[in-house]
């Protein structure tokens, strides 16, 4: 393992927790976008450029930001009274650390991690675009179809509901 893909899994896995246990939803929001941010430089370190771009782009860029204006205009980012800590999250500490320890004991069982390193990926980012719009042309059209009668339909429904609600 390399100085900055270790350094890059601490502050991915830092940002989560942080996720989990910050109070102000804001905050979790953002830190959520660290790690999904985190998880793209993972991928990228892995030689898996098309994936970590695609993570950067709709996660990153889409989601992360979605969930925080979505917060803002919500009037959402108002801390909870409650504690975050509880016996249910106790109990989920519990449930992932025996979860970890399971995973790590079949990791380090495993014969398959004692081979030589991964290869270089076969396809590049050149190569799946091209593939995209040569040979996939047609499923990717119909994708970007579906998504803007899906998009239209969210707003005919959000347009009603608000004028049921005035």
């Amino acid at each position: 393992m390399t100085l900055p893909f270790a350094i890059i899994a601490v502050l991915t896995i830092a940002a989560a927790v942080a996720a989990m246990s910050l109070r102000n939803l804001v905050h979790c929001a953002l830190a959520l976008t660290v790690a999904l941010a985190g998880l793209a430089a993972a991928y990228l370190q892995l030689n898996a450029q098309f994936v970590g771009f695609a993570q950067i782009l709709v996660y990153v860029g889409a989601v992360a930001i979605l969930i925080v204006f979505a917060i803002l205009l919500t009037r959402g980012g108002e801390a909870p009274e409650k504690s975050v800590f509880s016996a249910s999250w106790l109990t989920g500490l519990a449930v992932a650390v025996a979860v970890f320890g399971v995973l790590a004991w079949t990791i380090a069982q495993s014969t398959a991690s004692q081979h030589e390193p991964a290869q270089k990926p076969e396809a590049t980012v050149k190569q799946i675009g091209a593939a995209l719009m040569t040979k996939f042309v047609l499923p990717l059209e119909v994708i970007g179809l579906l998504l803007t009668a899906a998009l239209i339909g969210a707003v005919i429904i959000a347009m009603r509901e608000e004028g049921k609600a005035e």
